[in-house]
């Protein structure tokens, strides 16, 4: 027992002394490294500020009713005066009955179809391409987590499949279609009959966006009263909602344009005007730039400025917002991003041409790209300067343009243009 401590002793110094050897080697390489590099990119930098405010929509509430609520309008979903937006079941026998009433109704639209139908390889092939089309719409959905059309993806599937079996099923003929016809329009007309003393339609009195959002702003701010705001009392609203309103089954967006009432900080408000078009970059649901109009540039409390704007854009995507904190973009500047270390100021023959013996030269703004282990000079111009970076636009055209992806030299002893690299 005693020989092996000596030997355990040895073989943890042993791999320490190689553990010292490799830190050091690469210390060494790292330190006498004749260059580095990294990558252009495109970049877009922003003059602009974070607000925080509310979405302003004006808003007619539907009233719930008693019984077993089934809405039968998607959120967003446009709706003409009169359109059904939910039916109301007395209970669930009533339920199960419309379920069934839709599939009678289904059938029969499949069934007058099959009958009109011609035969044929071609038209089989077709209706073979439409299952496979329907599943796959239905496996997507449920993939993304998007069950907003689920019922929709289900009866297109049963759809395609009903389809399929009536045009073109085993033993049926033309006589045996006709007779199921008949018996499926005795069975919906018994079965509407029963199930219209048990439901109720709910429609639309006003054309409008159906949501199914209603969470109690739909009085405390509208767009009559968002012009009377202050900073302070948009504070309030933000810090106390007022929650969801169960008095009701949805609401309908009655008119075309929506409203946003954000505080600014002071100095942000200044620089725009009444009347001014402003981008506002949203998050969430919308998730997108929107242009919008600067309606109202209200009082100011605390370094804080009250600002309405307004569009009439994408209102159908809106439905879900309420709370939200947006950048205001002032101003946008697009190019290359580099590092600031990258760029150099070099002194090149007026010509263009390093190997010419004039005398007349001219001053650029150059980055040194990577190529095939030799650098080469590439000239731009700055755009924006951010902390430690610059957004460039390449000067030139051809093969010595500077392009997003190159790899250029940020640090390099004697660089020059064609100048060869070791390492």
């Amino acid at each position: 027992m005693k020989q092996g401590k000596p030997l355990i002793t040895f073989v943890i110094l042993a791999i320490a002394v190689v553990l010292g050897l490799y830190f050091a080697y690469y210390t060494f390489n790292a330190l006498n490294e004749p260059y580095r590099t990294t990558q252009v990119y495109t970049y877009t930098a922003n003059d602009s500020v974070m607000a925080e405010g509310l979405v302003v929509r004006d808003a007619l509430l539907l009233p719930a009713q008693n019984g077993i609520l089934e809405v039968t309008r998607a959120e967003g979903e446009k709706v003409g005066k009169g359109q059904q937006v939910a039916l109301v079941y007395q209970n669930s026998t009533a339920q199960a009955n419309q379920s069934h009433i839709e599939e009678l109704e289904m059938d029969i639209r499949l069934l007058e179809e099959a009958i009109a139908q011609s035969s044929g390889l071609e038209s089989a092939a077709q209706l073979d391409e439409e299952i496979l089309q329907a599943v796959v719409d239905l496996r997507s959905s449920y993939a993304l987590g998007d069950c907003t059309q689920l019922r929709s993806q289900v009866m297109g599937v049963k759809s395609s499949v009903l389809k399929r079996g009536y045009t073109y099923g085993d033993g049926l003929t033309s006589a045996d279609l006709t007779a199921r016809l008949h018996q499926l329009k005795t069975e919906l007309a018994v079965l509407t009959k029963q199930s219209a003393r048990a439901t109720t339609r709910v429609t639309a009195p006003v054309p409008g966006v159906f949501s199914n959002l209603v969470d109690g702003y739909e009085f405390r701010l509208t767009p009559e009263s968002v012009y009377q705001l202050t900073p302070a009392s948009l504070q309030e609203l933000i810090d106390n909602p007022a929650g969801e309103d169960s008095s009701s089954i949805g609401k309908l967006l009655t008119s075309d344009t929506w409203y946003f009432a954000a505080n600014l900080p002071q100095e942000s408000a200044a620089r725009l005007e009444e009347g001014d078009i402003a981008t506002l970059r949203f998050s969430g649901e919308l998730n997108r730039d929107v242009n919008m109009n600067v309606d109202r540039i209200g009082p100011t409390e605390g370094g804080k400025t009250l600002v309405v704007f307004s569009s009439n854009r994408y209102l159908t995507l809106t439905t879900l917002l309420r709370h939200q904190t947006v950048e205001l973009i002032f101003e946008s500047w697009s190019g290359l991003r580099i590092p600031k270390e990258s760029l150099h100021l070099e002194t090149v023959p007026l010509s263009g041409d390093s190997s010419s013996s004039s005398t007349e030269t001219v001053n650029k703004l150059v980055v040194y790209a990577l190529i095939n282990g030799r650098s080469e000079m590439r000239e731009v111009e700055i755009i924006h300067e951010g902390a430690d970076y610059y957004v460039v636009r390449p000067v030139g055209s051809g093969r010595k343009l500077l392009r997003d992806g190159d790899t250029i030299i940020t640090a390099a002893i004697g660089l020059q243009d064609g100048l060869l690299l070791e390492g």
